[in-house]
């Protein structure tokens, strides 16, 4: 037998929240557990396994793969707990990339696209601001002890721990950071129409938020070394945010680092932007214009198959 829950504030105030107040509260409580987590897993991999003894050495971090492969399956839950939490409410999108190709080509309504947007960069924020609480002391411990360069007393590695920022082997250039964050978010909008596609092999049994974590994960795994793998232009803006805040200074904004990078923060927006729309329409144009026009057909064909069968004595 279900119990009722009471609800925690008056009817009268809470009706104004059945709308979009009500989604956008759920897209920043999704994102902010996003945030919470991913950059939970980074602050783990850099700051506290090490100061912590648990490492060779106060500063010692990706000496192996599995250093790594913790900060892509703790991205990859982290997505799992946010969907989980803000589907049932908002759709979970808790990705201004994944707004905007909803808007574009699943008819999620243009006038909800920059109050989702704005809910979730304040969640990203909020989020990355109770990690930098948690950690701060790890934080300034590897800070303190690690070599320069350095910002304000701040290191590129604990940056890290918000914000994404390109290889070295890029030389500072902005086409090989962008094409990534192109194609990384166009692969993870694509799959996650995909998964979540009711005329294709739709996830059942609620497992669509696991799937597309795994999806997070093979992302990760596979584009993540060349920028960070931010996919996601609210969860790098909001954790900059705080992070120039806090004093990283030049290394959040404008995303400068002395013969490394410069002015870097504009490609985690405007890449997974550009990439999410894409994803959409590839999808749409190699499957899901194939799903339509079966569904116009009087007998579907097997999947592999060119035409229904037909019985022998026709």
């Amino acid at each position: 037998m279900a119990v009722e829950i009471p609800s925690l504030i008056k009817p009268s105030t809470l009706r104004a929240r059945g709308g979009l107040l009500g989604e956008c509260l759920a897209e920043f409580l999704g994102t902010f557990v996003l945030i919470c987590f991913g950059c939970g897993s980074v602050a783990m991999a850099v700051a506290a396994l090490p100061g912590s003894g648990r490492a060779a050495t106060p500063t010692t971090i990706f000496l192996a793969a599995g250093d790594w492969l913790l900060i892509t399956w703790g991205w990859a839950m982290a997505v799992v707990f946010g969907v989980y939490v803000a589907g049932g409410v908002s759709g979970a999108h808790l990705n201004p990339a994944i707004t905007l190709a909803m808007a574009v080509r699943r008819g999620f309504p243009w006038v909800k696209v920059v109050p989702y947007w704005c809910a979730q960069v304040v969640g990203a924020f909020t989020g990355a601001a109770l990690v930098y609480l948690v950690y701060h002391q790890a934080i300034h411990a590897y800070d303190a002890a690690a070599p320069g360069p350095k910002v304000n007393g701040h290191t590129n590695a604990t940056f890290s721990i918000f914000a994404t920022f390109p290889a070295a082997y890029f030389h500072g250039g902005f086409w090989g950071p962008l094409i990534d964050q192109i194609v990384g978010t166009a692969f993870l909008v694509m799959l996650v129409v995909a998964v979540l596609d009711l005329r294709n092999q739709a996830v059942r049994a609620n497992l669509a938020p696991l799937i597309i974590g795994f999806v997070v994960a093979a992302i990760g795994m596979s584009f993540g070394a060349n920028a960070g793998y931010a996919i996601n232009p609210a969860r790098d803006f909001g954790p900059r945010l705080l992070t120039y805040a806090e004093g990283w200074g030049s290394l959040a904004f404008p995303g400068s680092l002395s013969g490394v990078f410069a002015h870097y923060w504009w490609i985690p927006i405007v890449g997974p932007l550009i990439g999410g729309v894409i994803g959409i329409l590839v999808y749409d144009l190699f499957i899901g214009d194939v799903l339509v026009t079966r569904a116009r057909q009087d007998k579907l064909p097997e999947p592999g198959r060119a035409r229904p069968e037909r019985p022998v004595d026709e």
